[in-house]
């Protein structure tokens, strides 16, 4: 997008740099009352990064879940946006009810199952979210649970360590990586980056996603499309699962595409845990219909302890941290903040979820 010569000409506004948006604006408009905006917390698991909220203070009040639920009649007419951290808070109708000025609902993350779109479009209210600041470490995160279940890595770590291990046994084996076959399901932002690192471990991949991709895409990345999904899970030595979480893909892998799937396949989640029918996946690694799995998600998170995936052996979990990098959660927070400033001075929304005819995301 080119800049335009006058100081406060919209043209240049670009995405992802809240600091020059908001200067913009409060030299043009002399605006010291500080928008409000709705956050789960300021501290604890469930708070929003506490290494972020200085910078959020410079372009907003911020207003507590705790101190909205305590006095609503207060603060409820001056919130005009809803920052999502983690998925909290949860927007619900009594909430949306309760925001009579509110302009926009700006979620970190690439994901939206945790909000009901057709229920905020109809009060009015944008969304906006962060794909393409999670894309990256997602798909690095997807590459490391694909290359640790393949080589035993946590195993191997606890072998390592074990107090009573004397000798490493020369039998102790992995499965080979490069060469091997990775079939991706969702082949996004998220997907398709998985398939530039996998192309560099000289990967076959194949790929099955709602729509096609362009040849020169494909050909990018020596990508092979399946139309069908039964297919790509015969051919795959890894399937990797980096599609969206809606009513058509929940459970999209049961005991049926198990059992289509190699004896000695991986399957790797970087999506939703609902992608999966978990208690099909633990009776296919109990009884070796697959080989193993690395799962960066699952449901509910964190499973109850003493669920069974968390005492098998060929399960390698990780606590839904595709997009924990201290850059990527950076990046989220600016995108947020552009997203929110930009919705309340009526510019174009970075990142804008749209909703099709048939309420499906455009």
């Amino acid at each position: 997008m080119k800049e335009t010569s006058g100081p406060h000409s919209r043209a240049g506004l670009l995405p992802g740099r809240p600091t020059e948006i908001v200067l913009l604006f409060l030299q043009a408009m002399g605006d010291q009352d500080l928008p409000g905006v709705l956050v789960s917390g300021l501290e604890g698991p469930h708070g929003i990064c506490e290494d972020h909220i200085g910078d959020l203070q410079k372009h907003f009040t911020l207003v507590t879940l705790q101190e909205f639920l305590e006095n609503n009649t207060r603060f409820g007419p001056k919130v005009q946006a809803v920052y999502i951290w983690g998925g909290k808070p949860a927007v619900t109708r009594e909430l949306l009810q309760s925001l009579p000025s509110l302009k926009i609902i700006a979620s970190a993350g690439a994901g939206l199952d945790h909000l009901d779109l057709k229920l905020i479009a109809s009060c009015g209210v944008k969304v906006a979210n962060t794909p393409q600041a999670v894309s990256s470490p997602t798909a690095d995160m997807g590459m490391a649970l694909l290359l640790a279940a393949a080589r035993r890595v946590v195993e191997g770590h606890r072998l390592a360590i074990a107090p009573d291990t004397e000798n490493f046994s020369t039998n102790w084996m992995g499965q080979e990586v490069t060469g091997a076959t990775l079939g991706i399901i969702g082949m996004g932002s998220i997907g398709y980056k998985i398939a530039q690192r996998a192309k560099a471990f000289e990967m076959k991949i194949l790929y099955h996603n709602r729509k096609r991709r362009k040849l020169e895409e494909e050909e990018a990345v020596g990508a092979t499309y399946c139309e069908s999904l039964d297919d790509l899970l015969r051919r795959s030595d890894f399937v990797l699962l980096a599609v969206s979480l809606t009513p058509q893909t929940q459970r999209l892998i049961g005991k049926r595409e198990l059992n289509l799937m190699k004896p000695t396949a991986i399957l790797v989640n970087v999506g939703r845990g609902l992608l999966v029918d978990q208690d099909a996946l633990v009776q296919a690694l109990q009884t070796g219909v697959i080989k193993g799995a690395a799962l960066d998600v699952t449901h509910p998170e964190p499973l109850p302890r003493d669920h069974p995936l968390l005492k098998l052996e060929n399960v390698t979990l990780t606590p839904h941290a595709g997009s924990a990098t201290h850059q990527a959660r950076r990046q989220m927070m600016e995108n947020l903040v552009a997203s929110i400033l930009a919705s309340l001075h009526g510019l174009p929304i970075p990142n804008e979820v749209r909703l099709n005819w048939d309420n499906s995301v455009a």
